[in-house]
């Protein structure tokens, strides 16, 4: 049987040089995994409070929370309820956020979780292994639905097409069914660069795991739970992510917004909770050649203000 590859974290020295870990900080590892980045940051001395919605990643960690015997506290929980569960147990504030957003090489790696067709499996896809999973959403939703799902999710351009032919050929059970229905629907040949059905996995996985809804949350909470010089970093994967991360800190950071002193009764915004926003950053060449995983792979990070949280602010 062959061993799933070993999980690589993506960017680690460049999350490493933007958090700048020491002993006596509190960071949230807010997407565990395999503890890549976690792993790192104890070792720097820091403790870190570290969650993750998949129960294998919570199991697989437990080694981790020994060896680093009272510095780190796994959390069996979504990143977007942060602030709420630790609260829970009297943490109301911490220097640093690290968030590495989407789907895990190990998940990946498992045939048996769906998450994609390089190993015939379940259509599952469920990150936290309970609630609607992706053959439950393909076979029951409307063609409409999925169609919407594939275009807005997946960057699908022929989402009509791709939805008629799913549609027609269900009940469909396993990943390799899902994308032999992509591919004669899409006319995908063996030499293309790219499979077809890469778009359309993508697609449905975000759809199932409301990926970028909890994004949006897990931004909102780390903002009220970040500390003033507490520093934010967000890895992504692809545009989407990428470009609620560079929205989110382009506003909390007051970029773009300009206020006239000249013209009465304009109102100014609140002050802004983010600064030294970084610019896009993205792997070495030395990197992606280590792990072509990292190809994609684009991290973002930027400083809190002493300002109140947007959501008290207004």
């Amino acid at each position: 049987m062959t061993q799933p590859a070993p999980h690589i974290p993506v960017l680690l020295d460049e999350v490493v040089a933007a958090l700048a870990p020491r002993p006596g900080m509190t960071i949230v590892d807010a997407t565990f995994g395999a503890g890549g980045y976690t792993t790192a940051l104890l070792e720097a001395g820091a403790s870190v409070h570290a969650f993750d919605r998949d129960p294998d990643a919570i199991d697989a960690g437990q080694a981790l929370v020994a060896r680093f015997d009272g510095r780190l506290a796994l959390h069996p929980a979504r990143f977007s309820a942060m602030r709420a569960e630790l609260a829970a147990i009297g943490v109301t504030q911490v220097d640093a956020v690290v968030m590495d957003i989407g789907v895990s090489s190990m998940q990946l790696d498992q045939g048996d979780r769906g998450f994609a067709f390089m190993h015939d499996g379940p259509l599952d896809m469920r990150m936290s292994q309970d609630g609607e999973s992706a053959a439950d959403f393909l076979n029951n939703a409307d063609e409409e639905a999925i169609a919407n799902v594939l275009y807005h999710y997946g960057e699908e351009r022929q989402s009509r097409r791709v939805a008629r032919a799913i549609v027609a050929a269900r009940p469909l059970a396993n990943t390799g069914e899902l994308a032999r229905v992509v591919r004669r629907a899409l006319g995908y040949k063996p030499h293309d660069k790219k499979d077809p059905a890469t778009r359309t996995f993508q697609a449905v996985r975000i759809h199932v795991n409301d990926e970028l809804g909890e994004l949006e949350a897990g931004l909102a909470a780390a903002e009220a739970l970040l500390a003033e010089g507490g520093v934010l970093a967000v890895v992504s994967f692809h545009s989407l992510e990428d470009r609620i991360t560079k929205q989110f800190l382009r506003t909390a950071s007051g970029a773009g917004r300009s206020v006239s002193r000249h013209l009465p009764g304009e109102i100014p915004g609140p002050p802004p909770t983010f600064v030294a926003v970084s610019k896009a950053i993205r792997p070495s060449e030395a990197e992606i050649a280590r792990n072509p995983r990292a190809r994609s792979s684009t991290l973002r990070h930027a400083t809190r203000t002493g300002a109140p949280p947007r959501s008290q602010a207004a």
